[in-house]
């Protein structure tokens, strides 16, 4: 019987509503029905209205019990090898590395070493003049004009992650002098420098060179003697005050590269002692006489006016003497210690960072950094994959952080940047 709105009309919605009530009721009064009969008529009506209806876990459980499994992709084909494959007895081997390298998610998952932007120190050239220019042995490095060129290369570098900047400075030779004052002049080119940085950027990390060389009208790392002997405590002198007024601009790493003796200890005792307990120290602990660093002596115009500096950097050859320096350079209060050369001596990294409780720093250098940009101009190498791979490797040697030309770019490739 349909029930009749005011004014005697019947609607359909209202006689199902009317039969689906009936049903309800006569369903509460009589056994439940059998469970593969509600299933049929679930699956029935879902036929007709084109709607897929989902069965309960125990509905499914049910029909893989019975033999019913749902259906599944085919079991994949054995590949085949390529024709002319031998045949042979698989060795029996308990162990097969290549099982963690079949893919590219266990790869990443079971990487032990990985890089990130945050572990690059950019090196920044700096002059005196407006222009940025470029450096002809090191392509895509420029000198930066200290005002305007360096701040928008730090805004560069800040926005792939890379925070941190060592500055080296390219003086005008009327400023060099045979003891190297203008190291410490604290409107100097680097304290000036430093300043409009901090100002700009405050969380900026700041290391700078603690040498005579770029003030030095030898262009040697110290006080050259008469007789040409590089005085050691006299140089020493000298870093000191050159320390005390970069920590004064606001610097917050110094780092001597002149490995005169005892520098580590005058430089902590002269910056205690002047009020700046804060600032840390990267000393140059291991840093080799190498062949690598033409380029960058041509950045700063640089290269010793007579001989060479094998009397005051390491000898190549040697391996065991690092750790002698080591021991100097930790008991005197260095903060972190580096390599350089980073590439050919990754076995000095390795020794350091077996050797020491603090952080390993390690400098790959301008030669290394031109080399594979030859290379690559030439077509014999993938930049990206050379570049990534050797800054990898001096990581994985036992470096924390890596000075590296190369370090904006790597921080783009990182990013997914092209």
């Amino acid at each position: 019987m349909a029930l009749l709105l005011p004014g005697g009309i019947a609607t359909p919605g209202l006689v199902w509503k009317q039969r689906r009530r009936a049903s309800i009721c006569k369903a509460s009064a009589a056994p439940s029905p059998d469970p593969a009969w509600r299933t049929n008529v679930v699956s029935e009506r879902a036929a007709r209205s084109g709607v897929e209806i989902s069965r309960s876990i125990e509905e499914c459980e049910a029909a893989v019990v019975s033999g019913n499994p749902p259906e599944a992709p085919p079991v994949p084909a054995k590949p085949k090898a390529p024709q002319g494959t031998p045949l042979v007895t698989p060795l029996r081997l308990s162990s097969r590395p290549r099982r963690n390298r079949k893919s590219a998610a266990l790869r990443a998952a079971f990487q032990e070493t990985t890089l990130t932007p945050a572990n690059f120190i950019l090196p920044l050239f700096i002059h005196e003049g407006e222009q940025d220019s470029p450096i002809g042995a090191m392509p895509g490095c420029f000198r930066l004009g200290w005002k305007h060129g360096l701040v928008d290369e730090v805004y560069k570098a800040r926005d792939v992650g890379v925070n941190s900047v060592v500055l080296f400075p390219k003086i005008p030779d009327a400023l060099k002098s045979a003891t190297g004052d203008e190291a410490y002049n604290p409107n100097g080119l680097v304290p000036r420098a430093i300043r409009i940085l901090k100002d700009k950027y405050p969380d900026l990390v700041i290391y700078t060179d603690v040498a005579l060389d770029p003030y030095s009208s030898d262009g040697h790392d110290g006080i050259v003697r008469e007789d040409g002997v590089i005085m050691n405590d006299e140089t020493v002198h000298q870093l000191c005050k050159q320390a005390v007024a970069q920590a004064e601009a606001g610097a917050d790493v110094v780092s001597p590269s002149d490995m005169m003796d005892g520098r580590v200890g005058a430089i902590r005792t002269a910056l205690d002692e002047a009020g700046y307990h804060d600032v840390s120290i990267m000393a140059y602990t291991a840093k080799y006489a190498s062949a690598f660093y033409g380029p960058f002596r041509e950045a700063l115009d640089s290269n010793p006016r007579f001989g060479d500096k094998k009397t005051y950097q390491m000898n190549p050859g040697n391996y065991r003497e690092a750790l002698l320096e080591v021991h100097a350079d930790e008991s005197e209060g260095a903060d972190i210690l580096m390599v350089k050369p980073a590439m050919p001596y990754l076995d000095v990294i390795r020794l350091l960072r077996d050797t020491s409780a603090l952080p390993i720093s390690a400098y790959q250098v301008s030669g290394e950094y031109s080399m594979i940009k030859a290379a690559a101009s030439q077509g014999m190498l993938d930049e990206k994959k050379a570049v990534l791979e050797s800054l990898l490797c001096i990581k994985r040697a036992g470096a924390d952080v890596i000075l590296t030309y190369a370090a904006l770019q790597a921080a783009r490739w990182l990013c997914g940047e092209k």
